[in-house]
């Protein structure tokens, strides 16, 4: 019986060595190699994991830069340093690139539109917005109900007076705002363009200023003052050229309605 057991005991030692065995060379054979530059390209990325790069997640951004297959500038959250950091590793110069923010182009707080209709029913912007494009008097304006405040992760976004406001120093870039809202009102600017049309109306003078008095009528004051060229009017609203845009407020100056501002207001 003794002599049974022991048989037993070394036939599964030995099966198990056996196997022991045969794992250990199947896991240097089929060993999946890690790039070392991988590695190291993730470590230096701040792992947020937002997508704002264009890739699922930091794990795939750093496999892509390590293959040569992406630029290193495409993280907003990381911003400079972390471009200077990818440019140590893969050994390449880059020039300081510019930060961008968001902005809410709408200022038509509640003493500035008023509601059409008592909404009742689940309190986001995606919902209320199927509803007759919302309760406001201006169906292009903010909707105030904060589906970017939750989509922000980096409390850089909160509502006052009804519509969402900025606060510039926490926005990291990563356009999540963007996505979120269903008015399309958020857009991302260079963080040194300070002069901000805060209007996305594209209907008639008339209209605009019933909706919100606010709203821009397409005048084009701004666009005739402008010694940059740096303002036009585009489909019924004016746009700011950033790129020549010297800051210096003449079109503000002009402007009838003041639906264009000076963006400095963090709250």
């Amino acid at each position: 019986m003794f002599q049974s057991i022991l048989s037993a005991v070394a036939a599964i030692s030995v099966i198990g060595l056996v196997f022991g065995i045969v794992l250990s060379i199947a896991s240097k054979v089929f060993a999946v190699k890690t790039d070392p530059k991988i590695t190291e390209v993730r470590s230096a990325l701040p792992g947020a994991n937002c997508g704002a790069c264009g890739f699922p997640g930091c794990d795939q951004y750093a496999e892509s830069i390590a293959k040569k297959e992406s630029i290193i500038t495409l993280c907003p959250v990381g911003g400079q340093q972390v471009i200077d950091d990818l440019a140590v590793i893969m050994c390449v110069d880059v020039e300081q690139t510019e930060r961008h923010v968001a902005r809410v182009l709408c200022r038509g707080t509640n003493d500035k539109t008023k509601k059409e209709y008592d909404y009742i029913g689940i309190p986001t912007c995606q919902a209320i917005n199927s509803m007759y494009k919302g309760d406001s008097s201006c169906n292009f304006g903010c909707l105030g109900l904060g589906d970017c405040v939750v989509a922000c992760e980096y409390n850089a976004i909160k509502i006052e007076d009804g519509i969402a406001w900025i606060i510039e120093e926490n926005c990291v870039g990563c356009m999540k705002c963007v996505e979120a809202c269903p008015k399309n009102i958020i857009v991302m600017v260079p963080d040194k363009g300070r002069v901000t049309v805060s209007c996305m109306n594209t209907e008639l003078g008339k209209k605009v200023i019933t909706a919100c008095k606010v709203g821009c009528i397409a005048c084009k004051k701004c666009e005739k003052i402008c010694r940059y060229d740096a303002i036009h009017v585009i489909n019924g609203k004016a746009i700011v050229d950033y790129e020549k845009c010297t800051n210096c407020g003449e079109c503000i100056d002009v402007c009838p309605t003041k639906s264009i501002n000076r963006y400095l207001l963090n709250i």
